[in-house]
């Protein structure tokens, strides 16, 4: 399966649609059963505050999984996403109350470059705080 996306329709600055994410306690344990991360400070106040950090935190990884799913939608091929990475500069913080966290995500088409493949920077947001750094996707595009 290709991307959707046609390259021949991108250019250096276009937007993909932007999208926030909520994160509740009830979400990381699942992620904790789905992943096998179950860690104490994804999942218990106490144990979190106890090694210094101020609440439950969501996993690096879940943080990352959700941002790229702005990518996959826009390219309407999750295998068109040949690289991505990014740097962790923020916890996400997980409050205990019927609120949560949110997650909000936007990007934009920061290079072309060649075999139909563009560079797209991400900005990964939550309470105010960059929680992802130089995250950058490479997508193959139709």
């Amino acid at each position: 399966m290709t991307a959707k996306i046609s390259y021949a329709d991108v250019e250096v600055g276009t937007e993909l649609p932007a999208q926030s994410f909520p994160v509740t306690r009830a979400t990381l344990v699942q992620y904790a059963g789905a992943s096998g991360d179950f860690n104490p400070i994804h999942w218990n106040e106490k144990f979190a505050t106890g090694v210094g950090l101020p609440d439950v935190i969501a996993h690096g990884m879940f943080t990352m999984a959700e941002a790229i799913r702005v990518v996959t939608d826009w390219a309407g091929d999750p295998a068109a996403v040949v690289e991505y990475g990014v740097r962790f500069t923020k916890p996400v913080i997980v409050p205990n109350d019927d609120k949560g966290a949110l997650i909000e995500v936007s990007a934009k088409v920061a290079a072309l470059l060649d075999d139909n493949r563009v560079r797209v920077d991400l900005i990964a947001m939550s309470a105010g705080q960059k929680v992802l750094g130089m995250s950058r996707a490479v997508v193959r595009l139709a």
